[in-house]
């Protein structure tokens, strides 16, 4: 039912709607890689947020799972396999960072460069004109992004080394503007639409940990942490959830040496090892 929804919607001549192929989706569900049960998960969260609204502060919401979808699918089946025991899990994709290239703290290069992702990226079919989807072609880079992505290239040299044990996610896959372009994160959102949205959101999670195998979960910065510890924790599954400081540059811990601060967090946490054998 699920893959006749997407379907439908997408055949549409917009390119803006042809974000996800029919014959890619009938693929996904006639799988069980690790790759296509992620997936999976990810188009059934998009069918239930698009039954969403959003009002004010909110003016333009951008899901890069839907014109994003060729980069984002090419990071999942390149990424994510058997055996990964640690989720790394963001909040929400930040305007220069997944909004354009499909991945979770997908600041441009590291995107391009050390990750080797290709393909194409349309564009929402309500842009603010201040924040423009221009994909692989961004110039701007996201500091967080460059930041998380090139501590672990520093500290694990292939991307294959990473991924052999951990993946990275963001438990939603919206990005939120006001009518300034100011991005709002889902608290900042009124309650009801909040609550509404993180219900989808907790139960893809859910969904995803368990499809996975997942034996730890790191939240980048407490919304995630907390969250996922909540939402894992009311869903009976009993998996490990830990935490790390966010990268974000309006974080001014992060501003003195982030690095090092996850460095040790992850020696702690006894994941370091799992990454510089």
């Amino acid at each position: 039912m699920l893959a006749q929804l997407d379907t439908e919607r997408l055949e549409s001549g917009d390119a803006s709607k042809r974000e996800v192929p029919d014959l890619a989706v009938e693929r996904l569900f006639n799988s069980s890689t690790a790759a296509s049960r992620f997936l999976q998960a990810e188009l059934e969260l998009n069918a239930r947020l698009q039954m969403l609204s959003f009002g004010n502060p909110v003016r333009y919401t951008y899901n890069p799972l839907e014109y994003a979808w060729e980069t984002h699918q090419c990071y999942v089946e390149n990424y994510c396999q058997e055996g990964q025991s640690v989720l790394f899990l963001g909040m929400n994709p930040g305007p220069f960072g997944m909004a354009q290239t499909g991945v979770p703290f997908g600041e441009v290069k590291a995107v391009r460069n050390w990750l080797k992702i290709t393909g194409r990226v349309g564009r929402p079919a309500d842009e603010h004109p201040k924040r423009r989807i221009t994909g692989l072609d961004c110039t701007q880079s996201e500091v967080s992004g460059a930041r998380f992505w090139g501590f672990f290239q520093e500290l694990c040299g292939e991307p294959n080394n990473f991924f052999r044990h951990c993946f990275v996610h963001n438990l939603c896959p919206l990005i939120f503007m006001s009518e300034s372009g100011k991005n709002l994160t889902p608290p900042e959102l009124p309650a009801a639409e909040r609550d509404a949205l993180l219900s989808c959101c907790d139960s893809a999670l859910c969904r995803v940990v368990t499809a996975l195998g997942i034996s730890m979960v790191i939240g980048v910065g407490k919304l995630s942490e907390q969250r996922a510890r909540r939402a894992l924790s009311e869903a009976g599954i009993s998996v490990r959830v830990e935490g790390i400081m966010h990268p974000s540059p309006r974080n001014p811990l992060a501003n003195k040496g982030w690095a090092s601060v996850a460095r040790d967090k992850l020696d702690q946490l006894g994941v370091l090892g799992l990454l510089t054998r």
